[in-house]
């Protein structure tokens, strides 16, 4: 199966790219992986698609938010997850949806943020739940057995020098964990389901 990996160069992108090796991959990102794209641009994504052809599996890994206390955060500064985390994403899927082949899968990634918030991370707790719903209703209307699902997972272990101190007392989960739901959503048969690996 021929797979697009969005991210694949981060930590839970390098990880997604192993567990799912036994795929043909690209690795897809702003400035690095096989080819770039910026997901807040409907030509871009569309130019990408287009260069590739069709696809079996969809998967995003990528999206940025802002991270800051609610009481000085700004507007322009909250659309940050929302343009990017959020539609970002929605983007691939939208566009996506044409370039994906009948049975293909779309996966993007939402975070544990949504059910357990922290302390300056109402922008990521916003646009993790957003992608969460996203995927349960965009599942209802994809059309030719096409399936779509998140992966919800908690701070990574190999991140959380950089993160941990935003999430106190939270459990780590180590990235081979996290790709493992990626590979359950891309080789499985379930849809709508936002993967908690917490």
């Amino acid at each position: 199966m021929k797979v697009l990996v969005f991210g694949g160069t981060g930590t839970i992108g390098k990880a997604i790219m192993s567990e799912l090796d036994h795929h043909e991959l690209v690795s897809v990102g702003k400035t690095r992986g096989d080819l770039q794209v910026d997901i807040t641009d409907d030509a871009s994504v569309t130019g990408l698609f287009e260069k590739i052809g069709r696809v079996d599996a969809i998967v995003s890994a990528t999206g940025h938010i802002h991270f800051g206390p609610l009481t000085e955060t700004t507007a322009e500064q909250f659309s940050l997850g929302l343009l990017n985390k959020v539609l970002g994403q929605v983007r691939l899927a939208l566009i996506g949806q044409r370039y994906l082949n009948e049975g293909g899968s779309i996966t993007l990634t939402s975070g544990i943020c949504t059910h357990e918030p922290i302390a300056q991370g109402s922008n990521a707790t916003t646009a993790n739940a957003a992608i969460d719903a996203f995927v349960l209703a965009a599942a209802t209307e994809l059309k030719h057995g096409q399936r779509i699902n998140a992966v919800s997972p908690s701070i990574v272990t190999e991140s959380s020098a950089a993160y941990g101190p935003f999430f106190p007392g939270f459990e780590t989960v180590d990235a081979a964990k996290v790709a493992k739901a990626y590979r359950r959503s891309v080789d499985g048969v379930q849809t709508g389901r936002s993967y908690r690996i917490w």
